[in-house]
């Protein structure tokens, strides 16, 4: 029971052993006890405790500490920090108890004597280089608790870690105006690094607002109420010795955007709408503009009507408006933060403030010609709107319809050169302006004008010089002149004046007795020196003059005469058989030089047509014939000397007949042809021979070969015992030649030869005055049947064999011996 209590609480029934553990009690109360025992008859009587009981643990040493960690190292110090023992041994801690002991040595040493409650410690005045090792323990009433675990050994030496930063924010933040953000995060190194903070490169200093907090292992920035100022990319750098952290964050703090900027202007402004611009807000609020908000109001009404509030563009046309009215417009920006204040334009009325251009004044018209004229005018007012367009018409003086120049715009050019007039018309022009609203009023007409080209005088002529001269004449050229003033050359005026006068003569009275660039002044002295000069004429005068450069004496020239060979007159002319050979050149020389043709250093053929000019010669002959070619020759001849050329001329003919046409190995069946080339090929190689051959009966001739190139054939397939006739031709690329003919015919037979000797002669008889001979057909019969055989006889020793008789058998009496 409770001390201060009257009643008894049972603990428990059934307790046979001689102790019993009480549980449920409250620490810190008295509690007094009580115990009966018990047996199958009965419960015996009660015996109590003597004395109250407080409940509380029983007091013993704290246990051991806990988490011993070293937390820094320099080369003469060690700071230490640990936490309390789980268990204080049921009596508050009144001390804790350092010691070292020096790696190498047995014993641990209190570090310190005085009293120590904090667990952090820094033992200082220690040696560099020294290894330690350390423990702790706790001290309650009772005494000195067990030791904590050791630390690891711990050389003095300065620490040396580089900064490392843990930052809790990202690369990008968004903040509304008014709210405030703060930056932290986590750092370390060795030594201590120095926390600094930037904000676009700028130190940030701490004021009213901005708050910088830096612990030895966390930083923050924090920034109350921010405003649009407060955004920019900061940064905070971490660095001690051994190097820098940084970590960035780009703030932007946003609002809703500021007013657009004014005025209003009015781009366009029409009795029924109008058209605004602006410009956009100084300040966006940090975010895009989304749109603008536009709102019209009649001046003399309080009421705001929306127009649009879509819109993305500086400008608007406002529509709807009824003319007359005074409107004013306002004006807002928005973004995603919020809806900015608004601009609010001046009062304007709806009314048409510009119309098209006026009319121009009376174009003028210059530079004309056959076929375009240039028109040019003086810019009109342009309506108040600007000009975007001239409109330049045409139209003939006697018609009645304008007629547009060009389908293009002209701008920004007031003169428009005209094409495609007619040569000898009259035109007049006319000029409209045009701007956005339409097109103005045509100009007046201008002066009526006809296409045609202005006419001046010409230039002088070019180059005037003396190309010839007699003992009373001179021979003048010239080019024409540079510019015909735009109209025709009619001709020339040739002058001249006899050197010491000072009078000019005319060669010709009119200009179109000379229309050509030359001209051959007459009736001149002769030994006597003139000047020259040539005029040119067109419809507008005569041209200045111009002057041959130097005066001329008046006498026979002589020149060596010159042949110019044409093209027909190189070193060798083919020609084709039946057609016309012509041979010509281009003669010079004073005074002209006789010419004279030859052929082989004879006269030319009748058959041949000569021509001479007074600047050349020319050989002609129709009908070419073989006979026509070899060589010609042209002389020219004059006092000055005299020239002569040559050229081969080679008439391209059929060939002639072929030469010498032989027949041998003769057969029954075939025979051998062979033959020479012709003497004349017809100035062309032979390119084959045609053969033929005829029966001596047949009227007709049979090609047997009409492609040979060589010259000879075996003629086959004929027919034994017939008798044939052979001839041959040669052809080239411009025909075939004659045929030359075998002068007898051939028969087709094998040769025949004398048949072989007869054998086996030998007498069968002999008389005084004659002997009986026999003998045997000889092998071979020579291709006849044998006629007959020859008899002869010879006396012992004389020379001469006498022939007796030819007699048809194998037998004969030799008789008259």
């Amino acid at each position: 029971r409770e001390s201060d209590r009257r009643a008894w609480t049972p603990v428990s029934y059934t307790v046979t052993r001689q102790n019993a553990t009480v549980q449920g009690l409250i620490e810190g109360k008295a509690y007094f006890f009580r115990i009966a025992a018990e047996n199958i008859i009965g419960m015996g009587p009660f015996t109590e405790t003597t004395k109250e009981i407080v409940i509380r643990d029983p007091i013993t040493v704290p246990d051991r500490p806990e988490d011993l960690e070293v937390k820094a190292v320099t080369k003469n110090s060690v700071t230490l920090t640990w936490n309390p023992p789980k268990y204080n041994g049921g009596s508050d801690i009144t001390m804790y108890v350092l010691e070292s002991r020096l790696i190498g040595k047995e014993k641990f040493h209190r570090v310190t004597k005085e009293k120590m409650l904090d667990r952090k410690y820094t033992v200082e005045g220690l040696k560099e280089g020294d290894t330690y090792e350390y423990r702790v323990s706790a001290c309650n009433i009772v005494g000195q608790g067990k030791p904590s675990f050791c630390t690891k050994p711990i050389t003095c030496k300065d620490e040396i870690a580089p900064p490392s930063l843990d930052l809790d924010f990202r690369d990008k933040l968004i903040v509304r105006v008014g709210e405030a953000f703060s930056l932290t995060g986590r750092y370390s190194g060795k030594p201590a690094p120095k926390v600094t903070w930037l904000k676009d490169d700028i130190v940030v200093k701490e004021d009213d607002r901005t708050k910088i907090k830096t612990t030895p292992t966390t930083l923050c920035l924090g920034i109350l109420k921010s405003v649009r100022g407060d955004s920019g990319k900061y940064c905070v750098t971490v660095e001690n010795s051994t190097g820098s952290r940084k970590g960035f964050c780009q703030v932007n703090v946003v609002d809703r955007p500021s007013p657009p900027v004014g005025p209003v202007i009015f781009d366009e402004v029409h009795k029924d709408h109008m058209v605004v611009s602006w410009k956009p807000p100084l300040d966006d609020g940090g975010s895009e503009i989304t749109n603008y908000i536009i709102e019209k109001k009649d001046a003399h009404r309080d009421l705001w009507m929306p127009v649009t509030s879509a819109t993305v563009k500086t400008t608007c046309k406002i529509p709807k408006l009824l003319e007359g009215r005074e409107y004013q417009i306002r004006i807002y920006a928005e973004n995603l933060y919020g809806i900015s204040d608004p601009l609010i334009s001046d009062e304007m009325k709806a009314k048409d403030r510009f119309r098209v251009p006026d009319a121009p004044e009376q174009p003028i018209i210059k530079d004309v010609t056959k076929d375009s004229a240039v028109v040019v005018w003086k810019k009109p007012y342009d309506g108040g709107k600007p000009i975007t367009n001239y409109i330049v018409e045409k139209k003939e003086t006697m018609a009645t319809r304008w007629v547009k120049a060009t389908k293009d715009p002209i701008f920004p050019g007031t003169q428009f050169k005209v094409p495609d007039l007619l040569e000898g018309c009259e035109y007049e022009f006319r000029v409209s302006a045009e701007n956005e609203i339409g097109v103005g009023d045509p100009s007046p007409p201008s002066k009526p004008i006809f296409a045609r080209d202005p006419i001046a005088k010409p230039s002088p002529p070019i180059n005037p010089e003396a190309v010839d001269k007699t003992k009373n004449s001179v021979d003048l050229s010239w080019q024409p002149p540079r510019h015909d003033g735009n109209g025709k050359i009619i001709g020339y005026l040739v002058e001249y004046q006899k050197v010491g006068d000072e009078e000019w003569k005319k060669a010709n009275l009119t200009a179109d007795s000379c229309p050509e660039t030359k001209y051959k002044v007459t009736g001149l002295t002769e030994g006597s020196t003139y000047k020259f000069r040539v005029k040119a004429v067109n419809a507008a005068g005569e041209s200045e003059p111009a002057y041959v450069p130097d005066p001329v004496e008046v006498k026979d020239r002589l020149e060596p005469p010159e042949l110019i060979l044409d093209a027909n007159m190189a070193r060798e002319q083919h020609v084709k058989a039946g057609d016309t050979l012509r041979l010509s050149a281009v003669i010079k020389g004073v005074p002209f030089p006789k010419v004279s043709w030859k052929k082989e250093d004879h006269e030319v053929s009748p058959k041949a047509d000569i021509e001479v000019t007074g600047v050349g010669s020319k050989l002609e002959i129709r009908n070419t014939v073989h006979e026509d070619g070899g060589i010609y020759s042209l002389t020219v001849e004059n006092p000055a000397g005299s020239k002569t050329v040559s050229v081969k001329v080679v008439v391209l003919d059929k060939p002639g007949p072929p030469r010498n046409l032989q027949v041998s190995e003769v057969r029954s069946d075939s025979c051998y042809l062979t033959w020479m080339e012709p003497e004349d090929d017809g100035g062309s190689v032979i390119t084959n021979y045609v053969v033929e051959r005829k029966d001596v009966a047949s009227a007709q001739w049979v090609a047997i070969s009409s492609s040979s190139k060589k010259r000879s054939h075996m003629a086959k397939y004929l027919m034994e015992g017939t008798q044939y006739l052979f001839r041959v031709a040669a052809e080239n690329q411009f025909g075939r030649g004659p045929y030359v003919e075998t002068v007898k015919p051939i028969k087709a037979i094998d040769p025949l030869h004398p048949p072989g000797p007869p054998k086996n002669l030998h007498h069968v008889d002999v008389d005084k005055t004659e002997v009986s001979l026999v003998w045997d057909r000889p092998d071979r019969d020579g291709g006849a049947e044998i006629t007959g055989y020859l008899v002869e006889y010879q006396e012992d020793g004389a020379d001469e064999w006498t022939k007796f008789q030819t007699v048809p058998m194998l037998d004969c009496v030799v008789t008259g011996l």
